[in-house]
């Protein structure tokens, strides 16, 4: 396993571009975010998906959620939802809240199902990676049915010899996990819920 600090990662085009090139061909990293680490991998790369259903130890057709940093990134993920749904939800993001939405076929990270979860988080220098190597999965770093980790010396002790690469962010803030809400059906459900206080979407106001 490679460690990498997340602020020497930014800065470096070559070190975004080999990032970026590991996750094509099926690397899984671990990435800070703004509750817990998380397990990233392409979410359109079917063997990437399998280490990490296989690294948590849980059921290899339960989805992954998604992180982006970008309207154009919700595009390429497939999401089929209304322009105004998701502008209420963009008066949301970056934000501890991952919505379920349906998308036009499914992907790896989705496991056959034509909805999925997507999150733009809140952590400022995530989004600047996202932003450089496109969306990622980011289920939670650990083992299934454990607490999730916030620290990366203890990720490095755990699973040192299941990940390609851990970017080191310190130990991220914890807490809750991300607010989960299905938005495929109206009006939205909450299927967790987390560090987000969901109440109702905003009212969309007019696009630029």
């Amino acid at each position: 396993m490679r460690r990498i600090e997340i602020d020497d990662l930014n800065s470096s085009r070559e070190e975004t571009f080999h990032l970026r090139e590991l996750l094509g061909h099926g690397g899984v990293v671990a990435l800070p975010t703004e509750t817990f680490y998380g397990l990233a991998c392409d979410p359109w790369s079917e063997p990437g998906v399998r280490r990490i259903c296989e690294i948590k130890g849980r059921d290899a057709v339960k989805a992954l959620p998604v992180l982006f940093a970008s309207r154009e990134h919700v595009e390429r993920l497939g999401v089929d939802a209304p322009a105004s749904l998701l502008d209420s939800y963009f008066q949301i993001w970056p934000a501890p809240l991952t919505v379920v939405l349906p998308i036009r076929r499914p992907i790896a990270a989705s496991r056959g199902l034509v909805k999925l979860g997507v999150r733009m988080p809140a952590d400022r220098k995530l989004r600047m990676l996202l932003a450089r190597v496109g969306p990622v999965t980011g289920t939670s770093v650990n083992r299934s049915g454990s607490t999730p980790l916030d620290d990366p010396e203890a990720i490095e002790a755990l699973f040192r010899r299941d990940i390609d690469v851990l970017v080191d962010g310190g130990k991220t803030p914890g807490g809750k996990p991300s607010t989960v809400l299905d938005a495929t059906s109206a009006p939205p459900t909450v299927l967790r819920p987390g560090a987000y206080a969901w109440v109702r979407p905003p009212a969309a106001g007019p696009r630029p």
